[in-house]
């Protein structure tokens, strides 16, 4: 199984060399405060002084060490991946590369990054091991460290320690108190039944006097399912005289044989006995592992099979293949184009309205709200309809409300549909070209003067309908201004409206008249006269004309009412009308006065608008969304790929549209060398169990 460290550590060289993957890795991690000693235990098992010493935050990148046993006497020597095929001897000099490499990358405020160093240290006194050095927990910054300096840290060891193929590293000085473990805290959050954490206590030799730490490394105190080992690192004296570490490891030795309290324990303590358990505890999570393993990277290789063939065949490029791949990719846009609007796409998103869905909710939402919210009397005051009302009669006298003066005032009401039915239009537009950028997948952005092309074509083809679209949506509404049809079905008339605002008045009178001793219940209907309808009203005036004088300035004299010259002014078929009428005017003994006669005109034209604008308005609501579905989306829809293939399948423009981004392809190649990697890892992980 010292195999299966090999596959491990060579698993992830590989990853690390393409830019790391998403395979969670069996490996140790080594948590602990500054001045724990969790440097001096990593050296006492390398048995080498290879890492930066100093005050404050000395390890400030994350430190994958891979440790491998030389089989043979050749002398021991240590490798960087990011200085490839250099072999450093002297570890002096590994020391000084570390601390170089972390000031290039983090320069020289004194914080940390998450670019770990690969350091790799080949060594007969070792055994295979795969651990990762963390920086040390801090609780405060000092010098021109980041303030958020602890933040960092902490998230830093809680993402490497969060992995459940993690064995966590726990170290903590014995001459503390165990319960403020910060390492043994954290190691609790992502792993609370202690699964895998193993507890390293430093400093024994440190403790006051008469007091031991037997009840921690017993795990009576913490337990821990792999347990407490305690070690003794060289002392500061022992740093500077460079002890060797042969002698360092023999007084480690000694310390807990002659010890009376550890003495029961010396077999399972000490740093011989930890890098020995670490290579245990390490092959058997890798065996246990294993399984999962397998299953994961039977997973990724489909995974990036998939993503590996969405780059494309490079073999496919040559000559005798371009016209095909051009028409492949132009098929592939145009029809990618096409589902995004029919809402078939494979790439539907979940987060937001987009495609067709995004034109439905326009049309709907957006253009309905918009017509909806335009006041079919806006900008008109009483006297502007006034006003109208008098310029419409020249210099006669208005004996009715003219129909002029209600087409004078219903043109530019609806004039205000235009605004919204052309942003409609825009808005559809911008739609279309978004969907149009968003067509694409790597195979196409493989060739980025293609994809350019296929975008640049489209989006002019929904330029040169958006103005045909638009110039229609504005003759809708130039048409509805050329001729108001009063005759519309839908339309009430003056006939209804008067009578409902008759009925209005007499409900409001009766209530405000209540000691009146006679009510106002005559009511007189004056025939349609050119179009414009009109309801006899009740009148609270205390004069005694009648309604014709109300419209038309007679008085209420019986004979004048039946006198012919009465009816020279109307058509002759209206006078037969207004003659069978003449009894029910006669009744009329209510006044106005013109004050009242001007409010019932201006409410009269009022209602008369704002029931033609309403008419309009659903028109336009319904006919602008097909206008624009039928000359623009549509039209678009249906001619796209015809349009790709006109402009770009001609062989003199193979050779430049199909110009490979250089970035694609190394993007290709790493694809490809993780799909090796992968299927590599899967037949040693097979072969293993």
């Amino acid at each position: 199984m010292n195999g299966a460290i090999e596959l491990i550590n060579k698993i992830q060289d590989v990853l690390t060399s393409i830019g790391g993957g998403d395979l969670d890795l069996p490996q140790i991690i080594t948590v602990g405060s500054q001045s724990s000693g969790k440097s001096s235990v990593l050296e006492n098992i390398v048995q080498r002084d290879f890492l930066p010493r100093g005050s404050g935050i000395v390890t400030r990148r994350p430190l994958v060490l891979q440790l491998v046993t030389l089989a043979n006497d050749a002398p021991d020597y240590a490798e960087f991946l990011h200085v490839p095929k250099q072999k450093f001897f002297d570890f002096d000099m590994v020391r000084m590369e570390i601390e170089q490499d972390t000031a290039r990358v983090t320069a020289s405020n004194k914080g940390i990054s998450r670019q770990p160093i690969h350091l790799k240290i080949y060594s007969k006194h070792v055994l295979n091991l795969t651990l990762i050095d963390l920086p040390g927990l801090t609780q405060l910054p000092i010098d021109d460290q980041p303030a958020d300096i602890e933040h960092q840290i902490r998230q830093l060891v809680l993402d490497y320690i969060s992995k459940p193929n993690s064995i966590i590293l726990a170290v903590t000085p014995a001459n503390t108190d165990l319960a403020n473990s910060d390492s043994l805290k954290l190691a609790r959050q992502v792993d609370p039944t202690g699964r895998r954490t193993l507890g390293v206590v430093t400093k024994l030799d440190l403790m006051d006097a008469g007091t031991h730490a037997l009840d921690i490394l017993s795990g009576r105190f913490f337990p821990l399912k792999l347990g407490f080992v305690g070690v003794v690192n060289r002392s500061q004296q022992d740093i500077l005289t460079k002890k060797p570490m042969k002698e360092a490891l023999k007084a480690e030795e000694r310390f807990f044989q002659r010890h009376p309290a550890y003495r029961s324990v010396a077999n399972q303590s000490g740093t011989l006995f930890l890098t020995k358990q670490l290579n245990n505890i390490l092959i058997a999570h890798i065996r246990e592992s294993l399984p999962d393993l397998r299953s994961k990277l039977s997973t990724l290789i489909g995974q990036t099979q998939h993503e590996l063939a969405q780059y494309g065949d490079p073999a496919f490029i040559g000559k005798e293949h371009s016209g095909s791949l051009i028409l492949k990719l132009l098929t592939l846009f145009a029809n990618e184009f096409v589902a995004s609007i029919d809402g078939t796409s494979s790439d539907i998103s979940t987060k937001e309205l987009s495609g067709g869905a995004r034109i439905y909710y326009i049309f709907n939402n957006i253009f309905g709200q918009a017509l909806d919210a335009i006041d079919p009397c806006a900008n008109l005051s009483n006297e502007d309809i006034r006003t109208v009302i008098r310029n419409s009669t020249g210099p006669r006298c208005s004996l009715f409300v003219p129909e002029m003066a209600f087409d004078l005032l219903i043109r530019p009401q609806i004039k205000l549909l235009e605004a919204p039915s052309l942003r409609c239009v825009e808005l559809a537009f911008q739609e279309l070209s978004k969907i149009c950028h968003a067509c694409e997948n790597k195979e196409m952005l493989r060739f980025p003067k293609l994809h350019a092309k296929l975008i640049e074509i489209v989006s002019d083809l929904l330029l040169e309908r958006l103005s045909p679209t638009s110039d229609y949506v504005e003759s809708l509404i130039a048409i509805e201004c050329a001729y108001i049809n009063t005759n519309h079905p839908d339309f009430p008339g003056a006939t209804a409206t008067m009578a409902e605002l008759q009925k209005r008045s007499s409900s409001f009178s009766s209530s405000s008249s209540s000691s009146s001793s006679s009510s106002r219940k005559n009511q007189l209907q004056v025939p349609s006269i050119n179009g414009m309808d009109y309801h006899r009203r009740n009148s609270s005036s205390p004069r005694n004309d009648s309604l014709l004088n109300y419209f038309f300035g007679y008085t209420n004299d019986k004979s004048t009412l039946h006198h012919p010259s009465v009816f020279s002014e109307l058509p002759p078929s209206l006078e037969k009308t207004f003659t069978n009428n003449l009894s029910i005017v006669e009744d009329h003994t209510q006044v106005s006065s013109p004050l009242e006669k001007d409010m019932i005109e201006v409410k009269l034209i009022r209602k008369l608008l704002t029931a033609y604008f309403n008419i309009v308005r659903r028109s336009i609501q319904d006919l602008v969304p097909k206008a624009i579905m039928h000359l623009l989306v549509n039209y678009t829809r249906e001619t796209v790929q015809n349009r790709l293939v006109t402009s770009l399948y001609r062989e003199e423009l193979f050779d430049d549209l199909l110009q490979e981004d250089p970035v694609m392809a190394a993007d290709r190649q790493r694809c490809k060398t993780m799909l090796d990697v992968y299927k590599k890892a899967f037949v040693i992980v097979s072969d293993a169990l």
